[in-house]
């Protein structure tokens, strides 16, 4: 079946050489010559000598204008065809029985290749000189009566004449419309995908909008942390040496101020800590380092350190961290997301409170929870939580967050495979959850 399709599609000629009039003329041609072929010899075993004649000069025209067009490149002539068509059914009207015979069934045919082999403009000019035609020839028939020759007896005869002329327009009918269909659905399909490239060209250009308008967020978000958070504490620190250097301070005064300052210089530190380790990630991006660990072992000195941190504030903190547990993770990475996670919940649980970090297989992987009793998470400021977009919130000792610790804690963890959520109550606290994968041997164990 193949064979046969390359065949043909190397007697019509390709889309890419040939216009699809072309393509229909060669197809029609080899259509018609093959008819010829066959009827030149018929015609002459049943006496029809000039239909015969009709034949052998019909194939032999087309064969002339289709290796012209196929072979040589020279177009087609439609004006050719179409005089052509008037003087040869002209003819072989008169020669084969008139409105008797089987020329009328051909003529629509003929006219169809006429109009597909075309242009357009030329359309309703041939369908008028075919309709004057068919008028002139019947009305000659109706007048001169003689001028028509009856070659078919009646009844076989005519049999005959009707069914071997029937495949001339079905097979022009055929070739055309299939042509037509194969053009339009090509068209159709050419029109969607060019709609799905544009569609998909749109939404490539409204997510370059969305990452630009991001980008101006974190930006702006930037120099405010600049301009007003860092701002701040420095200028307590330019203060204080001011005011050290204008006058004597007693020394319980002076305790109160470095106290004040000291907690002010604190958050500075953590501030810029984490404006570096953010700006560090968004010019070198995604960089992780994945390793097996076992995970208290890495998180014991953060663990350690933040319980002091948290003992200052008079919040007590503990840990259950199964010493066997080994996770897949970068350890920096890691150390900052539960530093953060830590601090952030240090900040917000007021004196007397309690934070638990606690380790747990769950599915196939390491979930790190650390939970406060702190004031929780109001319902409007949820939805940004992990958004640059989140505006700083204060801490009960009136702590200034940055707004960057938790963005830095969902990147950290979704480069390393893993995830991060949240579960807060107003009032009762927050549980922030970490989601880490675990090594090869814990995966096989749960």
């Amino acid at each position: 079946m193949k064979r046969i399709y390359d065949f043909w599609f190397e007697l019509i000629g390709s889309p890419s050489a040939f216009p699809l009039e072309s393509r229909v003329f060669h197809s029609i041609s080899v259509g018609l010559i093959v008819l010829a072929a066959i009827y030149v010899p018929y015609n002459l075993y049943a006496g029809l000598y000039v239909g015969s004649l009709s034949a052998l000069l019909m194939g032999l025209f087309f064969c002339n204008r289709y290796y012209y067009s196929r072979y040589l490149g020279i177009p087609h002539n439609s004006t050719m065809f179409g005089v052509m068509g008037i003087l040869i059914f002209g003819v072989n009207y008169f020669t084969n029985s008139g409105i008797n015979g089987s020329t009328d069934l051909i003529w629509p045919a003929y006219l169809l290749l006429v109009f597909a082999i075309s242009p357009y403009h030329q359309h309703f000019k041939w369908l008028m000189v075919y309709l004057l035609g068919f008028l002139i020839l019947h009305l000659l028939e109706y007048q001169y009566p003689l001028l028509v020759k009856y070659p078919f007896t009646a009844g076989r005869g005519q049999f005959i004449d009707r069914v071997t002329a029937f495949p001339i327009p079905v097979v022009t009918i055929f070739i055309v419309i299939r042509f037509i269909r194969q053009s339009y659905d090509k068209e159709r399909q050419a029109a969607e995908e060019k709609t799905i490239a544009v569609e998909r060209s749109k939404e490539q250009i409204l997510l370059q909008k969305d990452q630009l308008e991001q980008s101006n967020i974190e930006k702006n978000k930037l120099m405010s942390i600049i301009s007003h958070d860092l701002r701040t504490p420095l200028q307590n620190v330019q203060n204080y040496l001011e005011l050290l250097n204008e006058q004597d301070i007693e020394d319980k005064e002076r305790r109160l101020v470095e106290k004040a300052l000291l907690k002010s210089t604190n958050n500075a530190m953590e501030i810029l800590s984490n404006l570096l380790h953010w700006s560090k990630s968004q010019m070198e991006g995604p960089s992780v380092h994945l390793m097996e660990v076992k995970l208290l072992s890495v998180l014991l000195s953060t663990l350690e350190m933040e319980k002091l941190h948290a003992a200052k504030k008079g919040i007590n903190l503990d840990y259950q961290v199964p010493p066997e547990l080994v996770v897949r993770a970068d350890i920096d990475m890691l150390q900052l997301v539960v530093r953060n996670l830590i601090s952030n919940a240090v900040k917000f649980t007021p004196y007397g409170g309690t934070i638990s970090v606690d380790a747990q297989l769950l599915h196939g992987e390491c979930k790190i929870t650390v939970s406060d009793t702190g004031n929780g998470i109001p319902q409007e400021l949820k939805q940004h939580i992990f958004s640059v977009k989140a505006e700083p919130s204060f801490g009960t000792n009136n702590e200034r967050g940055v707004g960057l610790g938790l963005v830095l804690c969902k990147e950290f963890i979704e480069r390393q495979g893993g995830t991060i959520g949240f579960e807060s109550d107003l009032g009762l606290g927050s549980r922030f959850f970490i989601f880490v994968p675990l090594n090869r041997q814990n995966s096989l164990d749960t």
